[in-house]
This record gives structure tokens, C-alpha cells and sequence, in this order.
């Protein structure tokens, strides 16, 4: 990319991603190029397939549930065309690493919002919760733990009872209790991979 495209675009970013100044910007569209990100036979857009952007979530973020990963990718693939754009990669780093509460809320209730019709049903909860608990060896049926765990969970965050959870549920109830942002699975880094990924990405770019 030469140096006349990469300024319009940082420029460009620099508006939509708020959360990373110029320098960042630029770094990550860099490392975005550098990632393996050419065009291939299949597809003729530039960008980062369902697969390298899965390893990425699990070496980068360590992050390991299949499912969860899937929704990560959906969430950044904002014109679901199967590929992680360079727009798409930095806004969707701009809320993944540093996101307001509020961001990151939405986010990640269109992580867990399985099929995307604006509800988190009981069925999408007991999937998600069945793939992060580990199963105990000696429990007889071990989902019925985590049908258990879907109604408590639906009696903490279902303000308006109607058996699933809205947006503005599961916003009212991140907001009364900041821990359930991630009720249903990490879909966020931690802290130490976040930092860390920042302090390899914003290196001065002078390294790249």
C-alpha cells in the first residue's frame, strides 16, 4: 500500500475507530497487511478469512470456544461478506481493546444474540453455557446443571419476564452488575492479551 493510500485511509479511520489515534491507526492497518491478508483464488476481496481470523482470536487472545469465536467474527464482519475488511478489522479493534461500556455491551450481546433476531433466548444461553462449563465426570445429566443455570440467569437479568432477554434487558443488567458483560462466554480479551497485543501492535511502526 503506498504512502498516499495508507494516509487517506488512517484519516478515514481515525474518525470512525475514536478510540486509537493516528499512529495507532496506521500500525494497525500495517500489521492488518502483514497478517497474510492477499486476495485469494476464492475470494477477491482483501481481508481476513472466518479461519486466520479464528487464529488470531485463539493465539492472540486466547480465546478457545468454537462457537464464541464464530460470533467474534461475525460481530467485526459488519457486511457479512465472510472476510474481516481493513475498515472492519480496526473499528472492531477500536471497540474489542478499548471500547466504552456501552460499546461493549452491544457488542457483546451481538456476540451471544445467536441468530440475530434481537433476543437472547433460553436456547442460545443453554448452548453457550454448555460449551464454557467444564462437565463433572460423576453428574447423571449434566445439562440439567445447566438448564439450572439458564433460569437463575434468566431471574437476574429478565426485567421484563418474558422468558428471554432483550437488549434492554441485558443492558440494565451489565449496568446493575458490571460481571455479566460476559455472562455467556469470553468474547472480550482479558486485560494482559489486550495490553499485550497493543504494546506488539503500536511498536514504533518504524520496526515494520
Amino acid at each position: 500500500m503506498n504512502r498516499k493510500k495508507l494516509q487517506k485511509l488512517t484519516d478515514s479511520l481515525c474518525k470512525s475507530a475514536k478510540h486509537f489515534n493516528k499512529f495507532e491507526v496506521e500500525c494497525l492497518i500495517k500489521l492488518f497487511n502483514t497478517l497474510g491478508v492477499e486476495p485469494s483464488e476464492r475470494h477477491a476481496v482483501v481481508g481476513l478469512d472466518r479461519n486466520s481470523f479464528r487464529n488470531i482470536l485463539h493465539v492472540t487472545f486466547g480465546m478457545t470456544d468454537d462457537m464464541i469465536m464464530d460470533r467474534v467474527f461475525r460481530a467485526f464482519d459488519k457486511d457479512n461478506d465472510s472476510c474481516v475488511s481493513v475498515t472492519e478489522w480496526v473499528e472492531g479493534l477500536s471497540i474489542f481493546l478499548r471500547g466504552t461500556l456501552e460499546e461493549k455491551i452491544k457488542y457483546c450481546f451481538d456476540v451471544y444474540d445467536l441468530n440475530s433476531d434481537g433476543y437472547i433466548s433460553r436456547e442460545e444461553m443453554f448452548h453457550m453455557l454448555k460449551n464454557s462449563l467444564l462437565k463433572q465426570p460423576s453428574e447423571e445429566d449434566p445439562d440439567e446443571g445447566i438448564k439450572d443455570l439458564v433460569e437463575i440467569t434468566l431471574k437476574k437479568m429478565d426485567y421484563d419476564h418474558d422468558g428471554k432477554l432483550s437488549y434492554t434487558d441485558f443492558e440494565k443488567a451489565v449496568r446493575d452488575e458490571n460481571l455479566l458483560l460476559e455472562a455467556f462466554g469470553p468474547c472480550l480479551p482479558d486485560m494482559k492479551c489486550g495490553m499485550a497485543f497493543e504494546a506488539q501492535a503500536f511498536q514504533e511502526s518504524s520496526d515494520l
